[in-house]
């Protein structure tokens, strides 16, 4: 709540003590504490009145503005108002500070600080102000900050930037409250308070300037001046060190002429003064103008201007224009506010039409604006519906009100609420001045009315208490009581009634006031006034009837009734001679009766108020007459009423029954007819209560009329019966045959129509009940034994299975031998490029060569080819069979192989991944595979989040194991040709296209264009060579260049963002599901992330790990096809690049900033791509999960007809075995696990040898090792199959026992019809059936003799098969009661749960036929696919081939040192030896090779030598060492270990464990001494 500012004149409540005072030291020391924290808080207030025009927003209370300026959002506000280059609303952290509100300070919002500490640096504040950061965040100094808030008001509004900050010491109120809490807050700091009064002279101190270069300056301006001539006078007044401010060129002319006539007046005072003084007492700046004189008149000249433009731009009319002028600081007027800027155009021009010269001077115009900016405020407040800040801007002196009441200001406010609302409505947006003056005008008017009718209503209950009418009919008459419809002859009763309201008023106990208000003045005398109208009526009533039936007028009794009655709809016109007749009897009685007559007729209004009336006078009157004889022979009000409302009940009650709508209606309108509408439905609702017995009398009625009908008609039969038998005969006869022969036409006219609607049926009813299979929870038994044939296995399925198999299997081995193949081409890479550096190295290119030609050849892959388990000896197939058992354990229980690659080091864990883990799911060849590998990678994955991921970022910035295993198996074979449908287009599309160039590198582009130029022209040319990013981008060719690559580069992205979003259904499965995991673990662990964080990691993950490495570098991802020695070239490379950067950018909604700030003009492109990307990357993680997608479950192995098999080799079978076993306690930790007790079988790790048995390999062969090396890559093809499958005789498993429950069931409804199993099972069968269900499993039998082997039926399934057809019932009920007992089935519903399995597995056998056509399909487009990789690498292996062939040749004719023999051995021995190389460790280190040495001086080197031998292998030198002489160590280098080295990047490595060499000056050496080079 803003604190009100106190009178000019009153003392502050602080800051002063009273002279006649006299104070305890006690008591003056906690007055000037409570002083000093009054004065704080006055500097807050100045401090938050600044900011809040500065910034045109409210801020906080002063007592907690403290608190409001921690999170630094005002301040970074701040600091966008004085620098909005550097600050803008998206930098500034929580800007609506809604995370503040709801969870306090984050550390982010120290951020905002920094912004405005930043800010304040760039506009040259002095930092000796500055605040800390923890000042503000964390509380430590906050009267620091606001010390420093009021040095930066002085600073701006000496630069012009933003207005003076008030003076409010003594001015403003606070609270003893208030005051002491603050005084308790700095206490409890310990701060000590800046000197704010000292401000001015710091900041004069820190911004000095040179005095006598200002001096130089103003002489320089007085000069000018005096020369007369403006534009120098205005290059002058623009010398930076005359410290000049507001300088407009345009007005030069202005300044000249003013400034000239300040410098004569002021040199004509000179005059007149030194003629009293002498010489030497003279001041330089007598005769000439002072910088603050020329400032002065600056600023006189600059107001005119602005006075002027702001009168011009009036005329105009535009209220933008106008905002502007009176918003510029040279027109030195107040505050003024944009959204008001319609009001001050309107009320400035009407201002300005009324004065005579149509024409505002500067005074004129400060107090408008003054006043139209209280006015706007006020508007402000009014729309904000703040009803104290309108109560605080009509307080406020500025804005000039006249007649205003500080009492009634809350009235103002909600009267001016009301008023603004309504201008509103009509589209008027700010009140103006007069219409708030005429609204306060107005409420002073409602005010002194309300005043004197507060008069008038003490006046009236006076008259009433007296109970003199005339005086409460004068009371109720007076203009100031405002009581509407007084009739003055009526005094009595208005008298009667109001006091009656008062009593009434007086006994209420609950009535806080005992007199009568107004509103309950004005209703007794509504009610006084409906009295005397009922009064009237009911005279009309009576007079007129009584005078019709004393003049006997029968007709006009219903027009008399309807004009007196209150209500018309009582007087039905169909009862008129009724009504006159019932009234006519009523008043002859009472006349028999009478004897003696009056003329007065009385009436009892509320059994209280009495009205009398005189038939012959036609008086009437509320007061008992003096001789009141009643006219006793008329029929009363009342008499006549009642029988009105008889007569009318009586023709209602008559005629109710046959009544029509219309006419019910009309009886519903009458006073008494919705009670006779309620009797007559009573009447009817009984009635129908009573229905049977009304039937029952109606039918007894009816039926006696009918039987005598009947008994009539029945004796003419009988007299008649021979000719009524002839008559039927015959004419049954003749239309039996018609019909027929109609009919019988009638379908051979139509016969293929009929044929159609037959078929049609019959494909209906097949149609209905393939629904009825589909859609039925519960299909029937009559529906699936239409069905079961389709569970048949056909020789196409066999067939199919059996190439499914092969495929798999060739697939996996050429992953494999390609995998190979890839790895020895990068190392044949490698070799050759360190055969470029060396050529000693050759021998190992050799070498390495015969053992691609031996791949290539085929060698390895003939000793590669599948083996089964039958193909090694007996002995070994036992633990085969164990390692089967394993294999399947570890492939269908994720956790084993999840842990166990966490257990190990990255390095192992990465090969480990890449061979054994990719080998045991065969890479995901087939469903099952694939179904299992996914699991995995789930399982992993979430525990790697688990336990690894501390931030949601550290899944961007690190390289989590399990996302890069995820894609390396993506982009493998599987993967490879969903990434070329993706890519391939638009990128040979970007490579082929010879024209394109994109270059977003500035400096580059400036060297390219520099080169042109000079190729051009030929001459050098001027411009440097050598210039930074900044230094680029001046020149305007650069830019258009830069600016024609950006175009390229947008519409050559949005080809590849196209080619990506459209084609989502490409995308691998398995990739869309763990990205969808990934972000679904990533939420669960950090559930504060938002929805753009999770999506940015999955968009990491499906484009920068999966597709941007393919964009890159499409070579190596196989994205487009290359041939043998073929690249794509540095400009091609770069266009990738920049292409990818910018998609890269853009998945992460990165925009560009710092370096790359020459690109931010495509950050507005990056946003809309990143929506784009956002949609992707939301949609590829809507896919379902791999059960509902593979239609796999725990039981499937169970059902599947083929086992699973992988192909691994011996080698990666050792390894996993010894890995197991290294980490058994970490992924099997309890003793009971399954998988500690295969490796417990296993026992040790064998050796290949043992492995093979013994015997396999002659101990004395001499490659024994190679050997041993070949077979350990022998492949095994491995039927897995679980150690806990249940044999016959073991305990029966329900899942098991339900499928065998399942074909005895097909094959007996095949051959025996029911409605329902236990219909079936109980019915014998017949002969002939039995006959059919031997002959189908005879026919069975033979098809099974057919079936592979590996996917035939158990023994048991085949016995039972054999079984005839009762035994077959008999042993399905055995089971179908164990299957009960383990609640699988249910006897209570006729086993339909068992029926529901059977119809699943009909609508499964189609889609399993279905996935398997389109695995086999994939899997040949993945064969084909391989092979053409593989004869790539072939490809590239006989180029390599005929590479080295040509270094051989080269090598004959240059062999001048050493011969190379193409067996990889040197010279024989007694060949020539290369002398030794000595060199002194001084030496070394001269030419830089010899680094240092542990432990030793570098003036001790020439002490020690290096002796450097050639040995008599090929690349091996020996090193000795010497020190003094004396022989120390011996060190051998390999010239290939070296260059490796140099290769991986390392430049210093160390000898004898203290010798620090370079490498590279070692290889030259080396080089230079040994071969010459």
């Amino acid at each position: 709540m803003p604190h009100d500012e106190l009178p000019s004149l009153q003392r502050p409540r602080y800051g002063s003590i009273v002279d006649d005072e006299r104070l305890s030291a006690e008591e003056m020391d906690e007055r000037r504490r409570q002083n000093i924290a009054y004065e704080y808080l006055c500097h807050l207030e100045e401090a938050k009145r600044w900011m809040e025009v500065c910034l045109v927003e409210e801020l906080p209370p002063t007592t907690e503005l403290e608190e409001g300026l921690r999170n630094g959002v005002y301040l970074a506000k701040l600091a966008k108002f004085f620098a909005p280059k550097m600050v803008s609303d998206k930098k500034i952290y929580d800007v609506e500070q809604t995370r503040y509100k709801k969870s306090g300070l984050h550390f982010r919002h120290t951020d905002n600080t920094v912004q405005w500490l930043r800010a304040m640096e760039s506009i040259g504040l002095p930092k000796i102000f500055y605040p800390e950061t923890t000042d503000v965040y964390d509380r430590k100094n906050i009267p620091r900050m606001i010390y420093c808030i009021h040095a930066l008001s002085l600073y701006l509004f000496k630069l012009g930037i933003a207005p003076q900050i008030q003076d409010l010491l003594g001015k403003v109120d606070f609270t003893e409250e208030e005051i002491s809490n603050m005084r308790k807050e700095l206490e409890k700091y310990g701060i000590q308070m800046p000197s704010f009064s000292k401000i001015g002279g710091i900041l004069a101190n820190e911004l000095s300037v040179d005095e006598a270069a200002l001096h130089a300056a103003v002489i320089a301006i007085n000069e000018a001046i005096e020369k007369g001539i403006a534009e120098q006078t205005i290059i002058t007044l623009r010398n930076p060190n005359a410290v000049l401010t507001l300088v407009a060129e345009n007005l030069a002319q202005e300044y000249q002429k003013e400034l000239w006539e300040a410098k004569k007046g002021k040199e004509e005072n000179a005059r007149l003064k030194n003629n009293c003084i002498s010489e030497e007492e003279r001041d330089a700046y007598e005769e000439l103008l002072t910088q603050a004189e020329i400032q002065g008149t600056i600023n006189k000249v600059n107001r005119l201007a602005a006075v002027d433009h702001i009168n011009a731009v009036i005329r105009e009319g535009n209220p933008e224009s106008t905002v502007l002028a009176l918003k510029k600081p040279e027109a030195q007027l107040p505050a003024v506010y944009p959204f008001a800027a319609a009001m001050y155009q309107n009320e400035l021009f009407n201002l300005q039409k009324q004065n005579t010269t149509n024409y505002l001077v500067h005074e004129e115009l400060l107090i408008a604006v003054e006043m139209l900016s209280a006015v706007a405020l006020l508007n402000q407040a009014l729309e904000s519906n703040d009803l104290v800040s309108v109560q605080n801007q009509l307080k406020s002196p500025t804005i000039g009100f006249n007649n205003l009441d500080e009492t009634y200001a809350e009235r103002y406010a909600n009267e001016l609420l009301s008023i603004k609302l309504e201008t509103l409505s009509q589209g008027q947006e700010n009140l103006t001045w007069n219409e708030i003056q005429n609204c306060i005008d107005m409420v002073n008017i409602q005010i002194q009315e309300e005043n004197e009718r507060i008069v008038a209503v003490g006046y009236i209950n006076e008259a009433i208490d007296e109970g003199n009418p005339l005086k409460t009919v004068d009371g109720l008459m007076l203009p100031t009581a405002n009581i509407k419809a007084v009739d003055p002859e009526h005094a009595q009763h208005y008298q009667d009634v109001l006091y009656h309201a008062k009593s009434q008023k007086l006994m209420d106990p609950a009535s806080a006031s005992k007199i009568l208000w107004l509103d309950e003045i004005q209703h007794a005398v509504y009610e006084a006034n409906t009295h005397q109208d009922k009064a009237k009526q009911w005279v009309t009533l009576v007079v007129d009837v009584n005078q019709c039936l004393e003049k006997d007028k029968t007709s006009d009794i219903l027009s008399v009734l309807k004009s007196s009655v209150y209500n018309t709809n009582d007087i039905l016109p169909e009862c008129a001679n009724r009504y006159y007749d019932a009234l006519a009897k009523k008043k002859e009685q009472k006349s028999k009766s009478v004897s003696t007559e009056g003329s007065w007729l009385k009436l009892t209004l509320q059994e209280k108020y009495d009205y009398y009336y005189n038939v012959d006078s036609k008086e009437s009157s509320w007061i008992t007459p003096e001789s009141c004889l009643p006219k006793e022979s008329w029929l009363t009000g009342k008499e006549i009423e009642d029988i009105i409302e008889e007569v009318t009940a009586d023709y209602i009650r008559e005629k109710m029954w046959s009544a029509s709508e219309d006419l019910l209606l009309r009886f519903q309108a009458t006073s008494s007819g919705p009670l006779l509408r309620k009797e007559y439905e009573a009447r009817k609702s009984f009635l129908c209560e009573q229905e049977e017995h009304v039937v029952k009398i109606q039918a007894f009625w009816k039926g006696h009329k009918q039987r005598i009908a009947y008994i009539n008609r029945r004796q003419t039969f009988i007299d008649h019966i021979p000719s009524i038998v002839k008559i039927q005969s015959w004419f049954r006869m003749v239309t039996a045959r018609k019909n027929y022969l109609s009919r019988l036409q009638y379908f051979s006219d139509h016969k293929n129509e009929i044929v159609k609607i037959q078929s049609l049926l019959r494909a209906n009813k097949a149609r209905d009940d393939y629904k009825t299979l589909v859609g039925s929870e519960n299909p029937p038994l009559t529906v699936i034994r239409k069905f079961v044939h389709l569970l048949d296995q056909s020789d196409l399925d066999f067939q199919e299975e059996l190439e499914v198999a092969r495929l798999r299997g060739e697939v996996v081995t050429k992953i494999r031998g390609n995998q190979q193949l890839e790895k020895d081409l990068n190392l044949m890479d490698i070799k050759i490029g360190l055969l470029v550096k060396n050529r000693i190295t050759l021998e190992d290119v050799i070498s390495h060569r015969t053992k691609l030609n031996k791949k290539k050849g085929g060698e390895i892959l003939n000793n590669s080819d599948n083996q089964g388990i039958k193909s090694l000896s007996k002995e070994r197939r036992k633990t085969l069979e164990t390692y089967q058992q394993l294999f399947y354990l570890l492939q269908t229980n994720p956790s084993y192989l999840a842990k166990l690659i966490f257990q190990m080091p990255q390095n192992k864990s990465t090969k480990f991944m890449d061979t054994v883990i990719f080998t045991i799911y065969n890479y995901a060849s087939n469903q099952r595979e694939e179904y299992l590998l996914l699991k995995l990678f789930k399982t992993a994955l979430e525990e790697e989040i688990k336990s690894k991921v501390d931030q949601v970022q550290d899944i961007v910035t690190g390289n989590p194991t399990v996302i890069k295993m995820v894609v390396s198996f993506n982009r493998g074979a599987r993967g490879q040709n969903t990434l070329r449908q993706l890519l391939a287009p638009v990128v040979r599309e970007i490579i082929d296209d010879k024209s394109l160039i994109i270059n977003t590198n500035p400096v580059d582009v400036y060297k390219a264009w520099v080169n042109q130029l000079e190729t051009q022209t030929g001459e050098a040319s001027n411009l440097p060579y050598d210039v930074t990013t900044e230094q680029a981008l001046t020149y305007p060719e650069v830019r258009n260049k830069l600016e024609a690559s950006n175009e390229n580069l947008r519409r050559v992205i949005d080809k590849v963002l196209n080619s990506i979003i459209s084609s989502l259904d490409l995308l691998p499965y398995g990739l869309r599901y763990i990205a969808k995991v990934l972000k679904n673990s990533i939420h669960e662990k950090f559930p504060d992330a938002t929805e753009d964080e999770l999506l940015k990691i999955v968009g990491n993950l499906l484009y920068y790990r999966y597709m941007n490495p393919a964009i890159v570098a499409p070579d190596g991802f196989d994205i487009i096809d290359m041939t043998a020695g073929g690249q794509i070239n540095s400009d091609q490379r770069r266009n990738l690049g920049s292409v990818a950067k910018i998609l890269q950018h853009a998945a992460s909604n990165k925009l560009f900033e710092g370096e790359n700030q020459h690109l931010s003009s495509m950050n507005n492109y990056l946003s809309e791509t990143y929506q784009k990307f956002r949609k992707y990357f939301k949609e590829a993680c809507d896919v379902p999960e791999p059960e509902e997608k593979f239609n796999m479950d725990k039981y499937t192995d169970v059902v599947t007809v083929s086992k699973p098999v992988i192909f691994i080799s011996i080698e990666e079978i050792i390894s996993t075995h010894s890995l197991l076993l290294e980490h058994q306690d970490a992924i099997a930790p309890e003793k009971q696990d399954l998988l500690n007790e295969l490796l417990e079988l296993l026992g040790e790790v064998p050796h290949v040898e043992s492995f093979l048995g013994e015997g396999t390999i002659d101990p004395n062969d001499p490659n024994k090792a190679n050997t041993l090396s070949q077979l350990s890559k022998t492949e095994l093809s491995l039927s897995l199959t679980s150690k806990y499958d249940l044999r016959d005789g073991e305990a029966i498993d329900g899942q098991r026992l339900m499928i065998k429950t399942k074909k005895l069931i097909i094959d007996v409804i095949r051959n025996q019809p029911g409605n329902t199993l236990t219909e079936i099972l109980e019915t014998p069968a017949t002969t002939q059936q039995e006959t059919d269900h031997a002959t189908d499993m005879v026919s069975r039998a033979i098809k099974d003799s057919k079936t592979p082997d590996e996917m035939k039926h158990s023994q048991s399934m085949v016995e039972d098969a054999q079984l005839p057809l009762e035994q077959k019932k008999r042993k399905i009920q055995r089971n179908l009661r164990t299957l009960e007992q383990t609640g699988l089935v249910s006897s209570k519903n006729k086993y339909q749960d068992i029926l529901n399995e059977i119809a699943k597995d009909i609508r499964n056998q189609r889609i399993y036929r279905k996935l398997r056509k389109a695995e086999l399909a994939k899997l040949q487009q993945t064969l084909k696919a391989l092979n053409e990789k593989a004869a790539f690498y072939e490809e590239q292996i006989n180029y390599y081939d005929t590479y080295i062939k040509t270094c051989l040749d080269n090598l004959k004719i240059k062999n001048s040192r050493r011969s190379i023999k193409l067996d990889g051995k040197g010279e024989p021995k007694g060949a020539r030896r290369m002398k030794p190389v000595k060199y002194t460790a001084a030496k070394l280190h001269e030419k830089g090779v010899l680094l240092g040495i542990d432990d030793l001086q570098t003036n001790q080197f020439k002490n020690v030598t290096f002796d450097i031998v050639s040995t008599e292998d090929v690349g091996i030198f020996d090193v000795k060492s010497k020190f003094l002489g004396v022989e120390m160590e011996k060190v051998q280098l390999n010239i290939q270990d070296l260059l490796e080295m140099q290769y991986e990047g390392v430049a210093v490595m160390k000898m004898f464990d203290k010798v620090k060499v370079n490498v590279n000056l070692l290889i030259y050496l080396l080089n230079k001494k040994f071969y010459g080079k």
